[in-house]
């Protein structure tokens, strides 16, 4: 039996099944990207796409103390990887390159650029109002370490405890 010899009221019918299939599958196509996206029962998926925004985040935060700390560098995110970094040095025509590559001077500048980014991440429930700050100075060249006190300077003039 084809459509036309059905009924009109089969054919309506019909026609409305079609309806409600098509929702039903439209409701499943967004249950499938979301079990995409999250991936597993455990949330890996899931946990490493929110990571990679909040690493994003970070280096945002992060690139905006660096600026003041070492204008030279810049943070991104490492292509292929979770959660690498690497450093664009400006000075070398933006040559991107291992955070290992970087000296130890070098290094204590991101890693407080980090810290301070993290720290700038916090919310209104939790803000981190107070930053410990162990060692490194003492790998700064005068310039540099003259730098980075501006930098913690301007933070404690905005309320942050520096120690």
């Amino acid at each position: 039996m084809t459509q036309r010899e059905l009924s009109p009221e089969a054919q309506r019918a019909l026609a409305e099944a079609e309806e409600r299939r098509k929702e039903v599958a439209q409701r499943g196509l967004v249950w499938r990207q979301l079990s995409d996206l999250i991936g597993s029962a455990s949330g890996s998926e899931f946990r490493k796409f929110a990571q990679g925004l909040t690493l994003k985040t970070l280096v945002t935060s992060a690139n905006r103390h660096l600026a003041d700390l070492a204008r030279r560098y810049r943070l991104v995110p490492a292509p292929n990887t979770e959660l690498g970094l690497l450093v664009v040095d400006g000075d070398m025509g933006d040559e991107r390159r291992s955070v290992e590559s970087l000296s130890g001077g070098e290094s204590f500048l991101v890693s407080l650029a980090l810290a301070l980014g993290l720290a700038s991440l916090s919310t209104r429930s939790t803000a981190i109002r107070s930053l410990f700050i162990d060692e490194g100075f003492g790998l700064l060249d005068l310039d540099t370490l003259r730098r980075a006190m501006s930098a913690l300077d301007a933070l404690q003039a905005k309320g942050r405890r520096i120690g």
